[in-house]
C-alpha cells in the first residue's frame, strides 16, 4: 500500500487547502483506455476523428452506441449547432454510423453544462451496446471531510447523484477507506450488496470495486466516477461510463497520462498559466489581480468589490516564483481585453518582493502596459523592491497597504 500512501500524502495536502489546482480531465474514451489497461470490465469500443476511423471496419457488435466526446455532461439530451439532436445515438445498423458521425463531427454540441455556443466535437467513440438490466453509481474520490479517500455508492445509478442525495439520501452510502488497509474483501462485498448485486453477481461486483481502487492508487487519481456501473442481461458487471480526474501534482509520476490531456475545452489563459506553474482563474470584471497565496487573493478580490470594483481574474504566483513567471503572469493578465487596470498585491514571506519587482519591470519594458498598474509590496526585501520600481521610471503607482491599493485601482478605472 506504499503507492496509496504516496497518493494520500501528495494529493490530500492540496485538496485540503484553498489553492486552486487545475486538475487533468480526460475524455470518456481516454478514461476507458485506462480502465481497460487495468483490467476493469468495460464495453469494447473504437474511435473516429477528423483524421478518419480507427478500427471501425473491424469493429463488430450486435448494437452500437455513438457518443460525442466532450467533457461536459448531458450529451444525450444535447443538440448541435447544425440542428442535429443528441450527442448519443444507438443503432443496430452499422451502415448508419457514418451518416450519424457526419452530423456530429466538427459541429458544436450544446448541453446544459456547456457554454451557450457549445463545444466542438472532434472525436466520436463507437462502443458496443450492452443490454442493461440495472444501473448503479460508484465513485472513489479524495474527500476533505474524511481527510482521505472514500467510496460513494448508490443503487440509483444513471442519473445525477446530487439529485439522488437530495431526494433519496438513504440510497447513498459513503465509506471512508483506510489508506493502510485499502479496500478489503469485506468492504467490497458490503458495497456490492448495498448496490444490490445479488447471487452470482455479488462477487464479480466486489472484484470490480477492488480493481477500481487499485486503479485509483496506481494512476494518482483524485476521483474515479463510474456512472453507471451496470448489471447486464447476460450476467456481467460493466463500467459503462467513466470520469477520471487527476491532481497536477502527480504529473511527474504520471507523464503518460498527462500527455493524453486535451486542452481544447480549457481556457487558454489557464492552460498557459499552468505551463509556468501559475494558478489562474478567469472572472468577469476589469481589474486584473496578481497575488501570492490563495488567502491573499481572496482578500484582494473582496476588497476590490468593497470599493466598487470588479476583479477580472484570480492569478496566484505561489511562493517560489521566479522573474520569468512574473513576466508570464503579466502577459496572461493583459491578454484579456476586459482588463482595464492591474493590481499587484504581494506580501513576501517566502516570496522575495525584489523578484516580483524585477519581473514587473521586465514585463513592462518588453511589452509596454496600456492600462493603470498599482503595486503593493510588503515583507521580504520590500524596500529593495520599491527602489527597483521607483528607479525604473515606469508609470507604476505604489500603495502603502491593501486598502490604499484597492482604492487606487478602482479610482484609476474611473
Amino acid at each position: 500500500m506504499a503507492l496509496c500512501r504516496n497518493l494520500f500524502q501528495h494529493t490530500l495536502r492540496h485538496h485540503l487547502t484553498k489553492v486552486p489546482v487545475r486538475n487533468l480531465n480526460l475524455l470518456e474514451y481516454q478514461s476507458k483506455h485506462l480502465l481497460r489497461k487495468h483490467n476493469v470490465a468495460i464495453q469494447d469500443f473504437c474511435l473516429i476523428d477528423e483524421q478518419g476511423d480507427h478500427g471501425l471496419d473491424q469493429f463488430q457488435a450486435k448494437e452500437y452506441v455513438i457518443k460525442a466526446q466532450i467533457l461536459a455532461g448531458g450529451r444525450g439530451k444535447g443538440h448541435f449547432n447544425n440542428g442535429f439532436k443528441g450527442g448519443v445515438h444507438i443503432t443496430k445498423n452499422k451502415d448508419e454510423i457514418p451518416l450519424t458521425v457526419k452530423q456530429m463531427l466538427g459541429y458544436n454540441l450544446i448541453t446544459k453544462q456547456t457554454p451557450k455556443e457549445g463545444i466542438p466535437v472532434k472525436k466520436i467513440m463507437i462502443a458496443e451496446s450492452v443490454n442493461i438490466v440495472r444501473e448503479t453509481y460508484l465513485s472513489l474520490l479524495m474527500d476533505r471531510q474524511s481527510n482521505g479517500p472514500v467510496i460513494i455508492a448508490s443503487p440509483a445509478g444513471g442519473m445525477d447523484i446530487e439529485a439522488v442525495a437530495e431526494k433519496t439520501p438513504h440510497l447513498i452510502k459513503t465509506v471512508p477507506i483506510d489508506i493502510f488497509e485499502g479496500v478489503t474483501d469485506k468492504m467490497a462485498l458490503d458495497i456490492a450488496e448495498f448496490l444490490e448485486f445479488k447471487g452470482t453477481l455479488k462477487q464479480p461486483a466486489a472484484e470490480e470495486i477492488k480493481k477500481l481502487w487499485k486503479l485509483f492508487c496506481e494512476v494518482d487519481a483524485i476521483q474515479i466516477e463510474i456512472n453507471p456501473l451496470v448489471e447486464t442481461d447476460d450476467g456481467k458487471v460493466i463500467s459503462v461510463d467513466a470520469k477520471l480526474n487527476f491532481d497536477d501534482n502527480a504529473k511527474y509520476r504520471q507523464k503518460d497520462i498527462f500527455a493524453m490531456e486535451d486542452v481544447t475545452e480549457s481556457d487558454p489563459r489557464e492552460v498557459e498559466a499552468a505551463k509556468y506553474n501559475l494558478n489562474y482563474i478567469g472572472m468577469t470584471g476589469n481589474i486584473g489581480c496578481l497575488v501570492n497565496g490563495a488567502g491573499l487573493a481572496m482578500a484582494t478580490m473582496d476588497i476590490i468589490k468593497l470599493y466598487g470594483g470588479d476583479p477580472a481574474n484570480f492569478l496566484d504566483v505561489g511562493g517560489s516564483v521566479k522573474e520569468e513567471q512574473v513576466r508570464a503572469a503579466f502577459k496572461i493578465i493583459t491578454s484579456d481585453p476586459s482588463v482595464k487596470g492591474v493590481l499587484v498585491n504581494v506580501f513576501g514571506g517566502i516570496v522575495n518582493c525584489a523578484t516580483i519587482a524585477n519581473g514587473i519591470v521586465g514585463a513592462i519594458k518588453t511589452s509596454p502596459l496600456k492600462v493603470p498598474l498599482i503595486v503593493r509590496l510588503e515583507g521580504t526585501n520590500a524596500v529593495e523592491a520599491r527602489r527597483i520600481i521607483q528607479e525604473s521610471g515606469l508609470p507604476i503607482q505604489t500603495a502603502q497597504n491593501l486598502d490604499d491599493a484597492a482604492q487606487k485601482a478602482v479610482q484609476a478605472l474611473k
